[in-house]
């Protein structure tokens, strides 16, 4: 479980290479802070992706990626010297500063419009297909591993603010319209959505 508040970037040292369970093993650097609570199975949210770490050492980690995480994710799609988020699993009396992001990411949104401002940045992003009713102002969401609250809502988009910190210290800075993110639905949201579901409820879309 992590809780959306990134720690620091992390850097691919090499190209994703194939692994021997067939899928792909990724490696990166980090801070001697972030190895200290890190070790072999110790989970780690990299660019908001919930991996666990086969190998490393205190400034060196290396994790695989699944089938399934490939065909969700950006991941398999990276290059060395590529920067990703990082976020170590929520430890007992950690501060709860974002909200509960579990790493499981349901697919990949796009950047449709960057505007920024001397205090702070508006992004607004497409809304992922099939999760539109999980989607509510002022709810949480998860780009890359970040946690955001939504400011606005469309029918097909969601905006989002971002203030000066949290552009220096994630990947988020450098974001530009066109570029994917992962997308992690609020897990509360889907919970409900699903009961919902199961009784016959009907879900009316964003601004009907």
């Amino acid at each position: 479980m992590f809780t959306g508040i990134v720690v620091e970037r992390g850097r691919l040292t090499g190209d994703p290479l194939p692994s021997e369970q067939g899928g792909v093993r990724l490696s990166l650097t980090h801070s001697g802070e972030v190895g200290a609570r890190l070790g072999i199975g110790a989970s780690l949210a990299v660019a908001g992706v919930c991996l666990t770490v086969v190998a490393g050492d205190a400034t060196h980690s290396e994790v695989e990626l699944s089938r399934e995480t490939l065909a969700r994710t950006r991941l398999g799609r990276l290059r060395r010297g590529d920067e990703v988020n990082l976020e170590p699993a929520l430890r007992f009396g950690d501060a709860m500063g974002g909200h509960w992001v579990q790493g499981h990411v349901d697919g990949l949104v796009r950047l449709l419009r960057r505007s920024d401002w001397e205090l702070h940045s508006e992004f607004e992003v497409e809304l992922p297909a099939g999760l539109e009713a999980c989607v509510v102002e002022k709810g949480s969401v998860a780009l890359d591993g970040v946690s955001l609250t939504v400011a606005a809502l469309k029918p097909r988009t969601f905006t989002v603010a971002l203030i000066p910190h949290t552009l220096e210290v994630t990947t988020l800075g450098d974001a530009r319209p066109g570029d994917a993110f992962h997308y992690e639905a609020d897990i509360l949201a889907k919970y409900v959505e699903r009961a919902l579901t199961l009784r016959g409820a009907v879900l009316e879309p964003p601004g009907a």
